[in-house]
């Protein structure tokens, strides 16, 4: 047993900030989702100007939710995790301050470059190259935060939560900065080092282990400590959760060839992509069931615990996620489903249901222990949201579903002379009813978040609510 030294303190002022601005990217990146989703319901809501028009701010509003919301509570989250799990203090206050407000500087970046149609052009990596460096130092530094502060841990044992964590962070250095190797020809243009079919490659193993490893491992290492943290049993297996980690590192990086389907991607690289696509279902349902499995003798606290209820059913939402991707990386089905809406229902299943549920649980988790009080202002409030997100989440996925499977057979159908049945166009006026109700759902999941912030705001405001910077290490 190791033996806590009562004059060391964790740094609760980094994870405190993160947690806040976790909220502040949640409502600006969704608040943009919303007010394209309305684009593709009323045209005229583009308000006729080059910097709102769709294909400007759709980049933006996935580079403030996955990097500025998402990123934003993996910072806070691991910061926290790690010092509690490793009974240590960050090791370097200054460098996890550059982190912070080198990562907002790069959304408040993004907010400028991206209506003004400075891009890249890649998904999920659209910033051009200053900012890219940017991000590689500022997650290099995160890098040096995160492992030299578990090189100075007081407990023998490295928490499987970190386990994740750094995997997390190893790889997505190596993505970011394989992808965006680029030769730059302005100030804010450049050019991808890679060409052609090559390109294409390179961007999808980024693109899809962006998802893989930023909004599946990174996440489930909050799974790993903030499920059992909050219903207060431990992991129904530890020897899985290993098995869990080795699993998914091994598989997940050979999976991004199923974004090439029917290109001129090689066709045994389509097939490697698929085929590693499928085997990916084990592990991720390993994980799924070993954080369900958790509750065993605890499934009762739902009923009083809304936190709880966000934690489990996010954890429904990613193994459904999660079945869904190996389905949809199948060649016969992929040629259905690709480049229509089903595309993006399965995405916001991961990321409203999965990703987003999650972090609003460990977030509600973490502010009355950052701020010193027993628990938030109103736990009726955390009920209300928990309950809009849920609606919002099923609104959404359930019309992209419908939307993009009726596509898929609109687009395909041919009369008896060869001829196509439909035009693009008549797909997408039947298309209308499914974005009309995909803006509802949105909307409802962005008035949550609204809930949360009004919570948030009132916990911090009550009279025994002070801002910890310094916490005395304890056991986690």
């Amino acid at each position: 047993m190791s033996t806590v030294n009562a004059n060391l303190t964790y740094n609760y002022k980094v994870v405190r900030q993160f947690a806040i601005m976790t909220l502040v990217w949640g409502i600006v990146g969704m608040g943009m989702g919303v007010l394209i989703a309305s684009q593709l319901v009323w045209p005229s809501m583009n308000l006729d100007l080059p910097w709102t028009h769709f294909g400007r701010l759709r980049p933006l509003h996935t580079n403030l939710v996955i990097f500025g919301f998402g990123g934003s509570a993996l910072f806070a989250t691991s910061y926290y995790v790690v010092q509690r799990t490793c009974q240590a203090r960050l090791i370097s206050d200054s460098l996890a301050a550059f982190t912070f407000w080198g990562w907002q500087a790069v959304m408040v970046a993004a907010i400028i470059t991206l209506p003004m149609g400075l891009t890249s052009t890649k998904e999920y990596a659209e910033l051009e190259w200053p900012i890219d460096i940017l991000i590689a130092l500022v997650w290099i530094t995160y890098a040096l935060v995160f492992f030299g502060t578990i090189t100075k841990r007081s407990t023998p044992h490295i928490y499987v939560a970190n386990w994740f964590y750094g995997g997390f962070i190893l790889t997505v250095a190596a993505l970011h900065i394989g992808n965006n190797l680029a030769l730059p020809a302005t100030a804010f243009k450049s050019y991808s080092a890679y060409a052609g079919v090559t390109d294409a490659m390179m961007q999808w193993w980024y693109g899809h282990n962006a998802v893989g490893f930023f909004l599946t491992a990174g996440f489930l290492g909050m799974m790993y400590y903030f499920v059992p943290k909050q219903a207060n049993r431990p992991v129904y297996s530890y020897r899985l959760s290993i098995v869990h980690f080795w699993a998914l590192i091994a598989t997940y990086v050979w999976a991004g060839g199923h974004h090439l389907h029917y290109s001129a991607l090689p066709d045994w690289a389509q097939t490697a992509g698929m085929v590693m696509s499928l085997i990916l279902l084990a592990p991720s349902w390993g994980g799924m069931i070993n954080g369900m499995m958790t509750l065993s003798g605890a499934w009762h606290k739902l009923r009083t615990d809304p936190i709880l209820r966000f934690l489990v059913v996010s954890l429904s939402f990613y193994g459904m996620s999660t079945f869904e991707g190996p389905m949809m990386a199948i060649k016969t089905v992929n040629a259905l489903s690709h480049n229509t809406d089903w595309t993006i229902g399965h995405v916001h299943s991961g990321a409203l249901g999965w990703v987003a549920m999650i972090s609003i649980g460990a977030v509600y988790h973490l502010i009355p222990k950052l701020w010193g009080v027993p628990a938030m202002y109103s736990t009726g409030l955390i009920n209300v949201h928990f309950w809009l997100a849920t609606v919002g989440t099923v609104l959404y996925i359930v019309a992209m579903w419908v939307n993009g499977i009726m596509q898929g057979l609109m687009w395909r159908a041919v009369n008896q002379d060869g001829t196509l049945t439909y035009s693009f166009v008549e797909a997408l006026e039947a298309s209308w009813p499914g974005y009309l109700v995909r803006f509802i759902g949105g909307a409802i999941f962005l008035s949550g978040m609204l809930v949360m912030a009004y919570n948030t705001y009132m916990t911090v405001r009550q009279k025994d609510a002070v801002a910890l910077d310094n916490a005395a290490v304890q056991p986690a």
